[in-house]
């Protein structure tokens, strides 16, 4: 549900190891690497894609902040992940497109989408999103980055090294310097972090093999019926039901359509600006957390959430 820039940034990794005009798809698939749909070229961002990034997080964190306001951001969660897969099952069943090879993909990334899910309803309900999402967005690419010097030997640019340390100013001051956020919402951030980070890197295998929208709806079906089945279990249907409001509906449909103008941006411009744009989603969220959340969000932590969303933006290029 997450991952337009850690994307952005491995499809980056990856090409800086492969020989010049190396095929990345071999089946030349639509919607697969951001590298080979399109000319290398920089060109001008259309204001299109511009206002479909923009919207894109806006969206984004719309979800988030529906989903963290609820009672109980848990069962919450659950409603949204099931409202989201059933309505745009219509969707992915008119776009279909899968072979064989994608399914131990979504396998694996159904599993890295349900302790997602599963850290980010207990992340909202014990902590403050103003201090869980920034650390989320922020250090998933960052780790992705890394995997990719690591694993694959790739160089990198001194763009990317200036995101790495606005990145990690950007974490201190969101955890806070003179008076620490609460360990928990740092711990939750940094292992959803992890968790984004894990299925992209399965996601930017798995997605050769099928349709974007295909794919997303698959990966997210076990995530949701398993989530919920979970609240079910350890919280009765009761909890569930109660959640079954507009704000969590909303928040399921916003999932999806978060994703499709992501999708419908980078059919329009190239991946590294798109994913900038995006990134605003940070400093959103902030901002939404001490409108329509009452957290104590005070300067620290707002430029925090900025320098977060401008070393992300760089981590891209």
């Amino acid at each position: 549900m997450e991952g337009t820039t850690v994307r952005a940034v491995l499809s980056q990794t990856v090409a800086e190891v492969k020989l010049e005009g190396e095929p990345d798809d071999p089946s030349g698939r639509a919607l697969r690497s951001m590298d080979d749909r399109r000319p290398r070229e920089t060109t001008p961002v259309p204001a299109s894609a511009f206002g479909l990034a923009l919207a894109a997080a806006f969206v984004h964190a719309l979800w988030n902040l529906l989903v963290a306001r609820a009672r109980d951001p848990e069962a919450a969660a659950a409603v949204a992940l099931v409202t989201g897969v059933v309505v745009f099952a219509p969707v992915a069943a008119l776009t279909w497109e899968l072979e064989a090879e994608a399914w131990p993909y979504l396998v694996a990334t159904s599993l890295l989408e349900l302790l997602y899910v599963a850290l980010l309803g207990a992340a909202y309900r014990r902590a403050e999103l103003s201090v869980v999402y920034p650390l989320a967005r922020g250090v998933a690419p960052v780790l992705v980055l890394a995997v990719g010097v690591a694993a694959l030997g790739a160089a990198t640019s001194g763009a990317q090294a200036a995101g790495v340390c606005f990145v990690g100013l950007g974490v201190l001051l969101v955890r806070g310097l003179a008076r620490p956020a609460d360990s928990a919402g740092v711990l939750f951030g940094l292992a959803i972090a992890a968790s984004i980070a894990a299925y992209t890197l399965v996601d930017d295998e798995g997605i050769r093999y099928a349709n974007a929208i295909t794919y997303l709806e698959l990966a997210l079906v076990v995530p949701a019926v398993g989530y919920a089945a979970g609240i079910v279990l350890f919280k009765g249907g009761a909890a569930l039901r109660a959640e079954v409001r507009p704000s969590s509906l909303a928040a399921g449909v916003s999932v999806f359509v978060a994703y499709a103008l992501v999708l419908a941006a980078l059919a329009r411009a190239e991946p590294a600006p798109v994913a900038a744009v995006r990134e605003t989603s940070v400093v959103i969220a902030t901002a939404g957390a001490a409108l329509f959340l009452r957290e104590r969000v005070g300067p620290g932590r707002l430029a925090g959430a900025v320098l977060v969303a401008v070393g992300v933006a760089l981590l891209g290029f």
